[in-house]
Formats: structure tokens, C-alpha cells, sequence
């Protein structure tokens, strides 16, 4: 069986615009991956807005600022950064 030959035209320098996970039945194929309007909010208040969003199906990880975490990436997971005041610190995102 012969292999497909790649030609340079078929190589694209442009960013992928597919979503990093699949999307749910029925759903916007374009779903969102990070919160930059939660910074500022308590950790309670983000995660409510981020579910509200996403739907119950999303783990959300409340985590303080300095702590060591995985590099695993998860499509079902966001990690909220809050400070020591339990504020969130840096935008959310998917991972």
C-alpha cells in the first residue's frame, strides 16, 4: 500500500483553530479556555460563573498561588489561582 506524499502546499504555518478537546453534543464548537474577567473575585464566585459557563461536567481545582501542581494536561479540569486572601489571582484556564 503506498503512503500519501506530503507537498509542501499542504503544510499550514497557521495556529490550528480546532478546540484542544471535543466538543459536546449539540455545543458551540468554539468553547472558551480561559476567565480573564473572574481575577478579583473569590475562588467561590469564579468557580459559580465557570460552571454556569461550562456546565457540571468541568473539575474545578481551587489552588493557592505558590503551590507545585502536575503538568498533565486535562481537558475537564481548571485550576483557579487564588492569593492568600483567597482572590483569584491570574485568569483561569482549561487544563
Amino acid at each position: 500500500m503506498a503512503e500519501k506524499e506530503t507537498r509542501p502546499e499542504d503544510i499550514s504555518d497557521e495556529p490550528s483553530l480546532d478546540p484542544p478537546f471535543p466538543p459536546e453534543r449539540g455545543s458551540d464548537l468554539r468553547r472558551r479556555t480561559s476567565w480573564e474577567e473572574v481575577v478579583g473575585l473569590t475562588a467561590d464566585e469564579a468557580s459559580r460563573k465557570i460552571k454556569e459557563e461550562m456546565g457540571e461536567g468541568i473539575r474545578i481545582h481551587v489552588v493557592p498561588s505558590d503551590s507545585f501542581i502536575t503538568m498533565d494536561y486535562r481537558t475537564d479540569r481548571v485550576r483557579i489561582f487564588v492569593d492568600s486572601t483567597g482572590k483569584v489571582c491570574s485568569p483561569p484556564t482549561i487544563g
